[in-house]
């Protein structure tokens, strides 16, 4: 079953070169990681991740490689048809192993002798000395070519191989021969991998993305077929016995929906990890007790048949993907969300405090239904950002001491708007000359009210004098439906080009 645990964390990751990986193989120890790509250059990583060596190993792809039993030395296969043995300190080629006919695609170390087992595309399993770089002996069984061929950890005298024959066998090496026979798959076999843990257990990925677990000392043929067959080992001549054939204990016919390029058990065996063509990683656990239709789902079953059987709602993964892309939508819209301020402004009005005056850095209060308000008109004559100007005839001593009276220094607040009567200045206790005559058409009659939304036309209730505010139907996007409306999310101005070429790319997708 699909492992639905505690969430994996991917804390880092690397870029290496700029073609695609092949082959990666921690070293015995635990302290490298050794990784290749379709340039033929090799990477040393150390567990975080660092890469503080590479080297050029092949003019071709390396398709596998794997470490010496102490570490010091490594084996690569490539598609030029040979395999180089590397001394891990040195990065130099201690010999080279060739004889392939074609492309070399896999390769491993014996865990505990110098013996190295190759597959190529030639539909042959090599053995070589690393010492001499001599071919021991060649295994011509398999009818396609090799994917994979590794020894077990635990029984060191067996080694299972595979290829696109839709076929894997186990050797047993003292015998230089097939005993058992993997069989089921419907398609070519592209990985396999021993269990950690229990000998006999064995899983293999397809290319068509099914995943079968195997156990050696049980035949589990399926229903009609009877197999007569017996292990070599309890025949009466071992070495001319046919092999055993074993078909699946356990199948995941839709583990995925592509190729699966690798397999690994954890190193405790409860946990099988396996890598796809089709983008996703995904850990594989046994059942729970009491879990019985774990076996029913869409990666047993696939989705049509898990939707029959009831253990799979087709319509709510298409939910939770849209879902999904709804939220990663508005998250993109609200970082491309206007953040224009309003006009930094002198003075406040009392009761409606603006951001950025006087220090004062609370956000504008909202209308129902609307953004943020832009500033208030100014009143009539007055500048912004500092004294107001001179008027013809008024002593500017006598204005300042006004000013003062009022707030302080030129800077500070002013006044609440005035009326549409006038201002609200009492002439007679100003000190003016005798013959001071107030300038033609002053006080100036109040400004007419602006043009706004629906129902703002007539002004705020509570400021007089501020009709309409000056708002515009371009400055916020109000839904139909007046103060209920909600607030439209959009681009900035200057990102639309940036925007439109981001969507040509595919990084941002409005949701369906």
């Amino acid at each position: 079953m699909l492992w639905n645990g505690m969430a994996f964390n991917f804390e880092t990751v690397t870029t290496m070169g700029s073609s695609s990986l092949r082959a990666a193989e921690w070293s015995n120890g635990r302290d490298w990681l050794l990784a290749a790509n379709d340039e033929g250059t090799v990477y040393y990583l150390q567990p975080t991740l660092n890469n503080p060596h590479k080297f050029e190993a092949h003019e071709a792809p390396v398709r596998d490689l794997a470490f010496a039993p102490s570490d010091a030395k490594f084996v690569t296969a490539s598609d030029d048809q040979s395999l180089k043995i590397w001394d891990f300190t040195t990065s130099k080629c201690d010999s080279t192993l060739t004889g392939h006919n074609w492309e070399a695609k896999s390769c491993d170390w014996h865990p505990s002798k110098g013996l190295i087992v190759s597959g190529s595309k030639d539909h042959s399993v090599k053995l070589w000395d690393p010492r001499t770089s001599r071919n021991l002996t060649t295994l011509h069984n398999h009818k396609n070519a090799l994917t994979v061929t590794t020894f077990s950890r635990l029984r060191d005298c067996l080694l299972a191989t595979a290829g696109r024959d839709n076929l894997a066998r186990i050797f047993d090496l003292r015998m230089m021969r097939d005993v058992c026979i993997l069989r089921g798959h419907e398609k070519g076999i592209t990985t396999l991998c021993w269990h950690p843990v229990h000998p006999s257990l064995v899983s293999t990925g397809s290319d068509d993305g099914a995943l079968y677990s195997y156990l050696l000392n049980e035949p589990n043929p399926p229903v009609g077929i009877s197999s007569s067959d017996i292990s070599p080992y309890n025949a009466d001549d071992p070495s001319r016995a046919p092999a055993q054939s074993i078909y699946p204990a356990h199948r995941i016919s839709h583990a995925h929906e592509s190729s699966i390029w690798s397999l690994d058990w954890h190193p405790l065996g409860h946990i099988l990890a396996s890598g796809s063509n089709d983008h996703f990683t995904r850990f594989w656990s046994r059942a729970r007790p009491g879990e019985t239709a774990c076996f029913k789902d869409q990666f047993h079953l696939g989705e049509e048949g898990a939707e029959a059987q009831g253990t799979w709602d087709r319509k709510f993964g298409r939910r939770q993907a849209r879902e999904q892309e709804e939220q990663e939508a508005q998250d993109e819209a609200e970082g491309l969300e206007d953040q224009r301020m309003p006009a930094q402004s002198a003075f406040s009005i009392p009761g409606l405090p603006l951001p950025g005056l006087n220090g004062n850095s609370a956000p504008a209060p909202l209308i129902p239904g609307m953004g943020s308000l832009p500033p208030p008109p100014l009143l009539p004559g007055l500048g912004v950002g500092g004294a107001p100007p001179p008027i013809p005839g008024v002593d500017p001593a006598m204005l300042a001491q006004l000013l003062q009276q009022h707030g302080g220094a030129p800077n500070a607040q002013f006044p609440p708007p005035p009326p549409p009567g006038g201002l609200p200045i009492d002439f007679s206790k100003l000190k003016l000359p005798p013959d001071f005559k107030l300038p033609s058409g002053f006080p100036p009659p109040p400004p007419p009210a602006q043009g706004g939304p629906p129902g703002l036309s007539g002004g705020i209730p509570g400021l007089p004098g501020l009709g309409g505010l000056g708002l515009r139907g371009g400055d916020t996007n109000v839904a139909d439906g007046g103060a209920g409306g909600v607030r439209k999310r959009a681009p900035l101005p200057s990102q639309q080009e940036q925007l439109k070429a981001e969507q040509q790319r595919g990084n941002y997708r409005i949701a369906r």
